[in-house]
Parts: structure tokens; sequence; C-alpha cells
């Protein structure tokens, strides 16, 4: 018996995912709730599992291609009826954990362990001789690696199951990757490259094509990029703001030496001790111990109701540049959340986002948010209000800057702070005390004590 798999709903309000890659082929037995793909939406990388146990007879979906809901995925040959579970699968809504990871469509494999997957034996044509050995002398198990490095690797033809990984657990890296490209790359003249330059699928000289220091000129004059995913959905939110919101930016620029010396003490503190606390931190905090001086920066405008809504709790959205494009994933109630807490929450958000393993329910519900332009080196700059937040401050790089300090020049630490924010919810006046009640705090940082 022959039955197709849909793409399901997302439960995200989308109708549409790009298909990133396959965890299975042809031919391939698989078990029910084994992933077999990974989607990337416009908020996140999910991994699809098999609504039934049974083998692979068809793939409809070519990796990069943009499938709507309800369109054909795959075909499975199944050996036996249909169970309940998996006839009831089209009438279930599928739902993203918080790892990212669409599992549910049946009950959970016992004891939680992906399954080995297993190809089918299919005898060669006759008179040709079988490539490689038998099939159970080869392990198809796909190795531990993020969404972002399995699309590097496949961008490079590179076969993860023949790279070591030297991440925690043996997880492979980007750097594994690269490391087995330019293993290659260095060895391709000669007869035999090795067992990791044999991970590469392509030809050397392909692979050291995809990878050159610097681009190689061809016949083409230019390059043409699909807009999707991420990228579209970011140009599509950012038009959005810009013309409906109306932006106001104020600047300010203020000495943090005394926030710079308070992370020094921090670092070398007991209590502190293992802690990653930086100036985007101290940052943060601040802007929660302000926004509940002038509430109104935590709003936002609903049109159809002709209503401000006032946000009682803060979610804080950091604004992290990934592989995928730019993300703003949140902070739940980080109102709540002492300065330690809100530091480690900051660190997660940046490494789950980089990893391309946010949950799409992280990329939502935010209230305020920050952008960190100063890792670039950048001092100030007008950044566009995330839709449906009032205000988002933007903090630029700390520089040793020669500064007016007790009525003498001196070297110290100096920094921009810009704040954009939707003038119909929060006035000039309300906008200028938040940004002067963040830079006080930062300048002296003591002075905490006066706004709690």
């Amino acid at each position: 018996m022959t039955r197709d798999f849909m793409l399901p709903d997302l439960g995200e309000g989308l109708t549409e995912s790009e298909l990133v890659a396959w965890h299975v082929a042809v031919g391939e037995l698989v078990e029910l709730n084994q992933p077999i793909a990974e989607v990337e939406t416009a908020k996140a990388i999910v991994q699809l599992p098999s609504p039934f146990a049974g083998v692979i007879s068809e793939l409809y979906v070519e990796p990069g291609t943009t499938v709507t809901v309800g369109s054909r995925l795959v075909a499975f040959d199944l050996d036996g009826p249909v169970d309940d579970v998996a006839e009831s699968v089209a009438d279930v809504e599928a739902k993203p954990a918080r790892n990212a990871v669409l599992v549910g469509y049946g009950p959970p494999v016992e004891g939680g362990a992906r399954p080995r997957r297993k190809r089918a034996s299919t005898p060669p044509p006759a008179g040709v001789a079988p490539a490689g050995p038998p099939p159970e002398q080869v392990s198809l198990e796909t190795p531990r690696s993020t969404p972002p490095v399995r699309k590097l690797a496949a961008d490079l033809g590179v076969d993860l199951a023949l790279v070591s990984g030297t991440g925690d657990g043996g997880t492979i890296t980007r750097a594994d990757v690269l490391a087995a490209t330019s293993t290659v790359t260095e060895s391709s003249t000669s007869v035999s490259a090795g067992p990791v330059a044999s991970a590469v699928r392509s030809a050397p000289e392909t692979v050291a094509a995809a990878a050159p220091s610097r681009p190689a000129k061809s016949g083409e004059r230019e390059t043409r990029t699909p807009v999707k995913g991420v990228r579209k959905a970011t140009a599509e939110a950012m038009v959005r703001s810009a013309f409906t919101a109306p932006h106001a930016t104020e600047f300010l620029t203020i000495d943090v030496t005394a926030s710079s010396e308070l992370l020094a003490q921090l670092r070398e503190s007991r209590a502190f001790a293992g802690q990653r606390i930086t100036m985007l931190s101290l940052v943060a905090k601040a802007l929660l111990v302000a926004v509940e001086r002038t509430p109104s920066v935590n709003t936002r405008w609903d049109d159809a109701a002709a209503e401000i809504v006032q946000y009682n709790y803060v979610n804080l959205g950091i604004a992290v540049a990934t592989p995928r494009g730019l993300m703003v994933p949140n902070i739940r109630d980080a109102d709540g959340l002492s300065l330690v807490d809100l530091a480690a929450g900051l660190t997660n958000l940046a490494e789950t986002a980089r990893a391309g393993e946010t949950s799409p329910e992280a990329l939502t519900g935010g209230t305020i948010s920050i952008t960190n332009i100063g890792v670039f080196g950048i001092d100030a700059g007008t950044p566009i209000l995330n839709p449906g937040e009032a205000a988002i401050l933007a903090m630029g790089a700390v520089r040793r800057t020669p500064w007016e300090y007790k009525g003498d020049i001196a070297l110290r630490d100096v920094m921009t702070l810009s704040l954009s924010f939707d003038h119909r919810l929060v006035d000039g006046e309300q906008g200028s005390r938040f940004l002067a009640d963040i830079g006080a705090i930062l300048t002296s940082p003591g002075m905490t004590l006066t706004m709690v």
C-alpha cells in the first residue's frame, strides 16, 4: 500500500516552507517519527518526522524548493494496514516543539533515541558490479551536526558521514567541514587524497572553486539570489515597519568607564565566577530598569481596535546576525531576571540563533528590542523598529576616547546609544527621558538604586 505525506500546517500562520534537505532516500526503510527532512520557514529550521513506518518510494520535491502547505512531499510503501494513528495524520495540526523539531504525528519512539536508518536491499542490474561494500557494512546514520553545518556541507559537497567531529560529544562543526574541504584542495594533485578527502563527493577542482580566497571573475556580470526564508520575512517586516510606524531617532554619547570597571570587578568576584557578563548584559539591565520609569516605550499600537496596548511585562528582543539572515528572538519576562540570569539568557539566545535552532515561538511576542551594532565597530545608527514594538535601542562600539572628566581631559570608555521609537506611542519627552535614564545607569551604575 502506498501513502503520500503532505507538508503539514506548521502552526505559525505560514502557508509555505522551503525544503532544505532530505535525511532519507528512495528505497530506504524508515521508522515512525524518524526525522526525514528539514524545512525552513520564515522563522526557523525545523525537522519533519515520518508519519509512517515503511519504505520511501518517491521524493516529490528537490532541496531548495518552496512548498505550499498541503503539497505532496514524499510517498511511502507500507507493508501492512495503516494503523489508527497514521490514518489520523492528515487531521493533526503539527506543532513545533521548543527545540524546533516537529515530532508528534504518532506515539514517541520508545527510549527516545533516533533509530538507525537502513536501506532496503536492491540488487544491481545484470552485468553491473555493486559499487562499494555491501549495505550492511555502511553506516547511514546522520552524524551529529547543526542545520547550518549540514547546509554548508551540502553546498561544498562534503559527506558528513566521513568527517570526524571535534565539537562537544563528537558534534561536527563548521570548522570541521571547512577543514575537510581544504584538505581535499591541498591534495588535489595526488592520486589518493586519503579518507578525509574522500568525504567530498565533488571533484577537487570543483570544491576549490566553491570557496576561493577571493571571488573569481566569470563570464556572468550579475548573480541573482532568490529572496525567501528569513531574508524575505525580514524584508517584508522592515518595509511594513518603516512605512507604518512614524520613526523618530535620538542619540546619546556617554562615558561608560564606570560600567567597564564594574564588568572587571564582576569577573574577578567569586560570586560571578564562570558567568559571562558583558556590556550588552549591562545595557539590557539598564533598559529594563528604565522601562519601569517610562512604560510607554513598552507598548504597541492596535490599529484595528484603535487602542494602545500596554505590556505589563518585558519580552526583550535581541537582534542577532545569523547565516540565514537577521533574527530577533526574545527573552520572555526579562524584567524578572537577575543580572546573572539575564546574561545567561543572552548567551543562550545568541548561540541558539546562530546554530539555526531557535524555536518559532522565541521569534514572536517581543515587546522592545536591542541591537548591538558595536560588535561591528559601528558607533551609531538609526535602527528600524521590530514590527509591533514601540522602541528599539542600538548600542555602539565602546571606544577609548579623550573625554572631559572632573574638569580635565582624560582617556575614557565612551559609547553612543541610538533610540528609535514609534512617535504615535512615545512622545519626544518620553523617549528622551528613557534614553537619559539608560545613559545615567551606564555612566554611574550606582544610579540604579535611585530608580528602583
